[in-house]
């Protein structure tokens, strides 16, 4: 049966029937008998899982020579007020020129600014140790990229407390803490996106291959804590990251990266918590991100804002998302602009995306898509035509304590989102007394930062949906905690081929 060119299934004599047939907003109804999704879609769960176990066998932990130094065998004196820069670079360099090592920090304090790593270098914070960055911003000398990007042009920032360039085999690992010590008191700053002028990242890694961090703490970076640009065969594992000191605070942003595997990590950040981005005009393909916790005041995870680059093959697996619980630090709000945001507005394709088995709570927009047209490149660059984004699931997704803003996909009237299947997803909001704007109040956005906060409320408390082709939802179900004079779902505008099931 097609209705306003969509397509709905429905078991057969459901009572919903009758109000689809006269009004184009509509509630979802159950699952029929023997539903599926589109054909490509088992294909393409079995391709990713197949790709899945490949790069878990082959990203493997770090290894080098079992040489070890300390920043005592090079002037460091334990429990001093002195920097230990000098101390524990002089061990990395030692290492390096022997073929590489572990640079091991065992107990107490090293306080410092930029660490440089080099090729087969490990630098490991032991269990009772710590490396706190120094409260000078001269001890972060610049660090300028050999190769130009949309990071250089749009961030501007080249400080970081642990930096790496054009290297292989480097590691960060141990039981330890790495605390940058970045508050708002110590690295003043504005909430910007743009450039962040006086606020060093903890760690940049930049051009580099075979990349571990595993195991460690790390704290209250000035900006953003961790960013791996164009970097393959990245392994992060078993980390806790706290990065709620400041403005800008991300938790992890792996940036046109290839062969990547986040797992068994706990983020909590006051900015992106899980961001994915391509600003370094690079791929982003093959990435597996499983077991993991992501909360946020932001957004837990996303791709962009910068996606000048593609985004191929990524699968998101049992992970739990949202704002801050209570038992952790925040300094802003404790809910989630989003819970997962995939926008593409700088040219470039996001396709073949699976998020199945996620928790989401405290979310006020659970699930946002937004292909827009901002065009942010370098200067010198033309401006690209609007992105494509396709080929897009979310399965088993569950979640509850969301706000009342609604989840939205958006397109814009010439380049629309398509095939996107939403499959076994139940999500519980708040609802809101209003009745929230008529979509036709809401203009395109098409140059706007893409943020699920562009609306107060969405025209639909469930999920609304502007210019998508081929939606799919299969035992879909929105739940709020009061009535709500929107409807569930509302598809009226440039929606082509809805199945509803």
């Amino acid at each position: 049966m097609t209705i306003s060119r969509r397509v709905v299934l429905l078991s057969a004599g459901s009572t919903a029937m009758t109000s689809l047939l006269a009004c184009p907003a509509f509630s979802v109804a159950r699952r029929a008998d023997g539903a599926a999704p589109p054909a490509w879609v088992p294909e393409l769960k079995k391709s990713l899982t197949m790709a899945a176990h490949t790069l878990t066998k082959t990203l493997k932990p770090w290894t080098g020579p079992k040489t070890v130094a300390l920043p005592e065998d090079y002037g460091f004196i334990p429990n001093s007020t002195a920097p230990a820069t000098v101390a524990i670079q002089a061990a990395v360099d030692a290492l390096a020129a022997q073929g590489g090592g572990t640079v091991r920090l065992t107990v107490g304090d090293y306080v410092s600014g930029t660490i440089e790593l080099r090729s087969n270098i490990r630098l490991e914070v032991s269990k009772g140790a710590r490396l706190l960055g120094s409260l000078s911003l001269s001890d972060y000398p610049e660090k300028v990229a050999a190769r130009k990007t949309v990071m250089d042009s749009n961030m501007g920032m080249n400080q970081s407390l642990i930096f790496a360039e054009g290297v292989t085999n480097i590691s960060v690992a141990g039981d330890g803490i790495i605390d940058g010590r970045g508050s708002k008191a110590n690295f003043p700053g504005k909430q910007t996106v743009g450039t962040t002028p006086g606020r060093p990242f903890l760690i940049r890694v930049i051009d580099c291959k075979k990349v571990h961090i595993v195991g460690i703490r790390l704290h209250d970076a000035a900006c953003w804590m961790q960013n791996y640009l164009n970097c393959e065969d990245l392994l992060i594992e078993d980390i806790f990251v706290s990065n709620q000191a400041n403005f800008n605070n991300d938790g992890l942003d792996i940036d046109g990266c290839r062969r990547v595997i986040v797992r068994n990590s706990i983020i909590n950040s006051e900015d992106d918590a899980m961001c994915f981005k391509g600003a370094s005009q690079r791929p982003m393909e093959d990435v597996l991100v499983e077991n993991c916790q992501f909360y946020t005041s932001c957004n837990a995870i996303k791709f962009g804002t910068d996606s000048q680059g593609d985004f191929r093959r990524i699968l998101v697996r049992n992970v739990t998302i949202g704002g801050t619980p209570a038992h952790m630090p925040a300094i802003n709000r404790r809910t989630a602009s989003s819970g997962i945001t995939w926008a593409i507005v700088d040219g470039g394709t996001l396709e073949d995306v699976y998020v199945h088995d996620a928790r989401i709570f405290r979310s006020k927009s659970p699930l946002y898509l937004r292909l827009g047209d901002r065009g942010r490149v370098r200067p010198e660059d033309p401006v690209p035509a609007p992105g494509t984004m396709r080929r897009i699931v979310f399965e088993n997704i569950s979640g509850k304590e969301n706000d009342s803003r609604g989840s939205y996909f958006l397109g814009i009237a010439d380049r629309k989102i398509e095939d996107v299947v939403l499959k076994n997803v139940h999500l519980w909001g708040a609802g809101s007394a209003s009745e929230g704007p008529d979509e036709s109040e809401i203009d395109q956005m098409r140059k706007r930062y893409p943020d699920a906060q562009n609306l107060k409320l969405a025209p639909a408390y469930g999920l609304w949906a502007r210019h998508v082709r081929r939606l799919t939802l299969i035992n879909v179900d929105f739940v709020v905690d009061q009535p709500d004079p929107r409807p569930k779902i509302l598809t009226k505008t440039d929606v082509d081929d809805v199945v509803i099931a």
